[in-house]
């Protein structure tokens, strides 16, 4: 799973490759769940898309206080359709692209954990496969929140290196540039059908320097 990334700050790509305007709202660049970040989603009755800052962990609209407590900064693709957190946005459509420069994810290869930027070979932002829903948070807040759907990477080439020894290995959904809009009006038989890894050869993997002060707090 992905539980740190950074999110595109440019603002003339947000527009060329995600067809949404940089929102006024700040959002984090340097993002842990719960960090307010920025998705990609269809507006309300129009083909048009819009850039929205939400919170990194879906809150459904029903949401229960114990739900508050629980990650949900990514969705398995095995369970989105039935768990209670999930499905009112999956079944609903609620479907939204996150765009970012980069993902991390731990490399325990060797005795301690390197933490290891993920991103694409041909140096353009990813357009990440996301989930959005309308929840109050812990104060009773409406907020726009989202989650990144993730995958099975036990046999992936590249991702199938990450995470503890033991634990199955997941990773995020990279989307085709030219299928966000197939993504953002899929149903929700054909967004599963496009939840798949993309190939080891579209990503550029970079160990971070050990002792570094970032690399010390990703995780």
């Amino acid at each position: 799973m992905c539980s740190h990334y950074q999110t595109l700050k440019d603002a003339e790509k947000l527009l060329n490759r995600f067809g949404a305007h940089a929102p006024e709202r700040p959002y984090a660049y340097d993002m842990h769940k719960g960090y307010s970040g920025l998705f990609v989603r269809r507006k309300a009755a129009a083909r048009e898309r819009e850039a929205v800052v939400g919170r990194w962990g879906l809150i459904a609209a029903d949401a229960s206080a114990f739900a508050l407590t629980l990650d949900t900064f990514n969705a398995r693709d095995d369970r989105v359709a039935k768990a209670r957190n999930f499905r009112a946005a999956w079944r609903g459509g609620q479907l939204c692209v996150i765009p970012a420069d980069a993902i991390f994810e731990p490399d325990w290869r060797q005795k301690y954990q390197i933490a290891t930027r993920f991103t694409r070979a041909d140096g353009e932002p990813l357009g990440l496969a996301g989930m959005w829903s309308r929840g109050r948070d812990e104060n009773g807040e409406i907020v726009e929140t989202y989650t990144m759907l993730t995958v099975n990477a036990d046999d992936h080439p590249l991702f199938k290196h990450y995470h503890r020894r033991g634990e199955e290995k997941r990773m995020v959904v990279l989307l085709p540039d030219e299928a966000h809009d197939a993504w953002l009006d899929a149903d929700p038989d054909q967004a599963m059908g496009m939840l798949r890894g993309a190939p080891a050869k579209a990503w550029i993997a970079t160990p971070m320097p050990v002792g570094n002060a970032t690399n010390l707090s990703l995780f």
